[in-house]
């Protein structure tokens, strides 16, 4: 014997999926959230400004002394 089947419960199942798979589309796309993003943009900084801080030449040929 077949099993029954409830075609609305059906439909609402492949809605529900259909929309994670657009969710995780819009993810990739979209990106990090602005937090992160700013979290990880203060974190560069921090690290380029210490790299230039321990340079003992300037970037325009001058030695600091």
């Amino acid at each position: 014997m077949a099993e029954i089947l409830n075609l609305r419960m059906a439909r609402k199942r492949r809605a529900r999926a259909d929309k994670e798979r657009e969710a995780d589309r819009n993810r990739i796309l979209h990106g990090l959230p602005k937090a992160e993003r700013k979290a990880a943009s203060t974190e560069r900084e921090r690290a380029l400004s210490a790299l230039e801080n321990h340079r003992r030449e300037k970037t325009d040929g001058t030695r600091e002394d």
